[in-house]
């Protein structure tokens, strides 16, 4: 079937196509280059006065696994505010902060979204996750795994083991954990806070292994590299949300020694301790150091205000902030021994002063990261808000009149501090496009999505051009998923499950054994027990295809 798309002013910034009209032309769920003129045409719409984009990817969302099921289970309020009801089509479900996997599906593609990636995968949990994410309709799926806390690889370390027995380790357990990237949260502190510590600083020994924070990113971010898996180590830092905790931050991107590194949320680790509250704004240092080091990205984890929760694998800051917990309750847990949770709800008020200078310290990255390709659109969600909000925040990035009248209503002394009125930079649509769709696709190595070039999959997403980019974001016209019209109006027509992805890198099998070993000696399940079939995962996902991104060197 071939599918022509009209006319509309495209904005396809991995082939440098900026608000040129022309016609994207769609075959059996592909994009293909412009046909022969006596090629039959099956279907045409007209986008005259539209603008068209591919469908955009969310690199950092938390929409699957056990922290995330913790946050529904302790907001009912949650739901019940937030129903989403069922149709002739879809199927009921709710949840504003926590929204249930079909809400979340459903609401993504409402926006032009047609890939999300879950960004903290614990191994012992990564069969929910992919069950839990194998039900969200619509939006291709992938996660990043969680290292840095466990034992095993603590115990390497402090055995002093050679780099290639820590790149088997990493090469394992993503292929039994059918993830695309490795993550990395509050390197070490997660087991840290299990031996009383309360804040582990970046070179700091820990107290029963004797490894610090930068000795476990150094061989983390090289064992990534080594093993040719495309997406960079995905980096939680320590210290998250402590006054003063930039210089940490900092350290962070110098530990990966020149490697390829993500920094994720970076807003909450741009803060400095100035003031006579102590609590101020480092992100001109922050984007300054970024702007410098070609091999460093970020994620913003913007906040918005309003009512949230906060579900983290960094089990150190969510016991500090339990006490902020809004409304009262909250959960810090172990798992398995190997790693930790904690969530609390939270809502950020415009008038409490930390809240307003996070809001304004979030957007001064945004604007004063220089390359639109190192920086990305993210709330952390729902750390910092829902992803719902996107809409809002790219019109606080398009709109320097809309930011300086929201830059009003803040803290007094919160926008006292900031130097946001002082930045005149807007996103252009292409830079928008940049931010949410080419970019998270270069870095996550998924070479057929986040374009509209020949041979990428149809993903796209057609919006009215509208002066209002909040409006313009909120509903757009026509989503197209795998070529399909799935959402039209900014409301579901058709419903279709997505794809997979993951990486497999080579590794030596001689590790198992050693896993065996270590599992029969500490843990209450078997190493094998983490390793997820084929036959799984194409249940977990309705049937939908999995693929399998090579690393560079050719494998897998």
């Amino acid at each position: 079937m071939l599918i022509r798309l009209a006319g509309g002013r495209v904005y396809d910034p991995a082939h440098g196509i900026n608000g040129e009209i022309r016609d994207v032309w769609v075959r059996d769920g592909h994009i293909v280059a412009t046909p022969g003129p006596d090629a039959p045409i099956d279907q045409t719409y007209d986008l005259t006065g539209r603008v068209v984009m591919a469908g955009a990817i969310d690199m950092h969302t938390h929409i699957g696994g056990g922290k995330l099921n913790i946050a529904r289970a302790m907001l009912p309020e949650d739901h019940r505010r937030d129903p989403r009801p069922r149709t002739a089509l879809t199927r009921g479900s709710c949840g504003h902060a926590a929204p249930g996997t079909l809400a979340t599906g459903y609401r993504y593609a409402e926006m032009g979204y047609t890939a999300c990636f879950e960004p903290a995968i614990l191994p012992v949990n990564a069969r929910q996750a992919h069950l839990e994410m194998g039900d969200t309709p619509l939006v291709d799926k992938g996660g990043y795994v969680m290292l840095g806390s466990d034992d095993f690889l603590l115990r390497l370390m402090a055995s002093g083991a050679e780099q290639r027995l820590i790149n088997d380790y990493v090469g394992w357990t993503l292929n039994a954990t059918r993830c695309i990237g490795i993550k990395v949260v509050n390197p070490g502190g997660i087991s840290a806070f299990k031996f009383n510590q309360r804040r582990f600083e970046l070179d700091e020994a820990h107290p029963f292994y004797g490894v610090t924070p930068r000795d476990i990113l150094r061989v983390l971010s090289r064992a990534v590299h080594e093993l040719g898996v495309p997406h960079p180590l995905h980096v939680h830092s320590s210290n998250l949300g402590l006054p003063g905790n930039y210089p940490t931050t900092l350290g962070t991107i110098d530990a990966a020694e020149g490697l390829p590194i993500h920094l994720t949320h970076i807003q909450f680790h741009s803060y400095g301790a100035e003031g006579d509250r102590k609590f101020s704004s480092a992100a001109a240092r922050i984007a300054e150091k970024v702007n410098s080091t070609p091999n460093a990205s970020c994620d913003v984890g913007q906040i918005l205000f309003g009512q949230t929760v906060t579900a983290s694998g960094d089990n150190m800051t969510q016991h500090r902030n339990a006490g902020l917990a809004s409304p009262k309750k909250f959960v810090v847990m172990d798992i398995e021994c190997d790693a930790g949770c904690g969530v609390l709800p939270f809502k950020y008020r415009d008038q409490n002063f930390v809240n307003a200078l996070q809001w304004a310290i979030g957007l001064e990255i945004f604007l004063l990261v220089d390359d639109p390709w190192r920086v990305f659109l993210t709330t952390d969600h729902p750390n910092g808000a829902p992803f719902t909000t996107y809409p809002h925040l790219i019109r606080l990035l398009m709109d320097k009149t809309f930011r300086n009248e929201r830059l009003g209503l803040i803290h007094a002394d919160a926008k006292a501090l900031s130097t946001l009125a002082s930045i005149d930079r807007e996103y252009s649509l292409y830079e928008i496009a940049i931010l949410t769709r080419a970019a998270p696709a270069r870095l996550l190595g998924i070479p057929d999505i986040g374009h509209l070039g020949a041979g990428a999959t149809a993903d796209i997403t057609v919006y009215r051009d509208e002066p209002d980019r909040e409006r313009m974001f909120t509903a757009p016209e026509y989503v197209f998923k795998d070529g399909r019209l799935v959402v039209r109006d900014g409301k579901v027509v058709q419903v279709t499950w997505g794809r997979y992805h993951m990486v497999a890198p080579a590794y030596d099998r001689g590790i198992e054994r050693r896993l065996e070993e270590h599992f029969a000696r500490y843990q209450t399940m078997r190493a094998d027990s983490l390793r997820i079939s084929d036959d799984e995962m194409a249940a977990f996902g309705h049937g939908g295809e999995l693929r399998t991104h090579p690393c560079r060197g050719g494998t897998p």
